[in-house]
């Protein structure tokens, strides 16, 4: 099969090229999946996962690329709740290789139906920014109707869907940013906006969750907002900065059956919409994540048109 490889933990995406590999057969309770489309993450190339096994071994080189949709292509021994034919999406594991390729061998519980009224790209766009605004609000933050929600990035593929996911559940959305993600934030959902360049953050006063994308000075600055019994919730590793009276959490994002049916099925009612800023087909992969040009959105990759 045809894969997006790295080999050079050093050499970053410079170091991307599409080859041969042989193609995965599933293991117990694993399914192959014909992969139609992948989502990518820039930041994969320092995951110490895309290096090296759970025991540590290194594994290069890597397929990098852990959000899918496809269809079914085998199953292994032991497999259920999944059938040869069906469309799928989901989260692939971390430590095995990923979906920038033409087939990707994960675990069935890793993945959720894809309804046929659903494009592949949309369903490849869903995994990680779904997921992870879903449990950054709902099981780390503990998010109830009507609190305040500080949503900083409101413009990336993650802050849109913290934005309207926070929104439809009945808070008040700061979403923040550059002044050119003004209107876009705006557009998704955020009640009001913040440009971190020129904007006082300090200026929003207090809320009940901040969910942090960025770290460093911006999060310290946002752990001062959280009123009492606050949480700050952030994906980019363990907090350097807790609130005076509440809750800081980190936390790497899971694959959910369950909570992938709740988001696909809000897409297709039109109370989610996914914020895709790139599409590229699979030869065209390489050039795409060496490009110069800020992406704004989830880059996908149509693996098969």
């Amino acid at each position: 099969m045809r894969a997006i490889v790295v080999a050079d933990e050093n050499a970053g995406t410079g170091g991307m090229t599409l080859a041969e590999r042989p193609q995965p057969s599933p293991a117990i309770n694993d399914v192959v999946v014909e992969i139609h489309a992948s989502g990518y993450v820039p930041t994969e190339l320092t995951w110490p996962s895309t290096w090296i096994d759970r025991a540590d071994r290194d594994r290069t080189p890597s397929i990098p690329g852990h959000e899918l949709a496809g269809v079914v292509a085998a199953l292994g021994y032991g497999t259920t709740g999944l059938s040869v034919g069906q469309r799928v999406f989901g989260l692939a594991d971390w430590h095995r290789d990923g979906t920038l390729a033409e087939y990707v061998a994960i675990e069935a519980r890793n993945l959720a139906p894809l309804p046929g009224d659903v494009d592949f790209s949309v369903g490849a766009s869903l995994p990680i920014s779904g997921l992870t605004a879903w449990q950054g609000l709902f099981q780390h933050g503990r998010l109830e109707a009507g609190q305040t929600v500080l949503a900083h990035g409101a413009a990336g593929a993650v802050g849109t869907m913290v934005t309207q996911l926070a929104r439809e559940f009945g808070a008040y959305v700061i979403g923040t940013g550059r002044a050119a993600d003004r209107e876009k934030a705006l557009d998704y959902g955020a009640h009001a906006f913040v440009d971190l360049d020129s904007e006082s953050l300090e200026d929003v006063g207090g809320v009940d969750l901040v969910f942090d994308v960025i770290g460093g000075d911006v999060q310290k600055r946002s752990a001062a907002l959280v009123r009492p019994g606050g949480t700050l919730v952030t994906v980019v590793g363990p907090p350097e900065s807790r609130p005076a009276d509440g809750l800081a959490i980190d936390f790497v994002v899971e694959a959910d059956r369950a909570q992938l049916v709740e988001i696909v099925q809000r897409v297709r009612d039109g109370r989610l919409r996914t914020n895709i800023g790139t599409v590229a087909a699979l030869d065209d992969a390489v050039a795409t994540f060496n490009s110069t040009e800020r992406t704004k959105g989830k880059t996908i990759i149509r693996v098969r048109s």
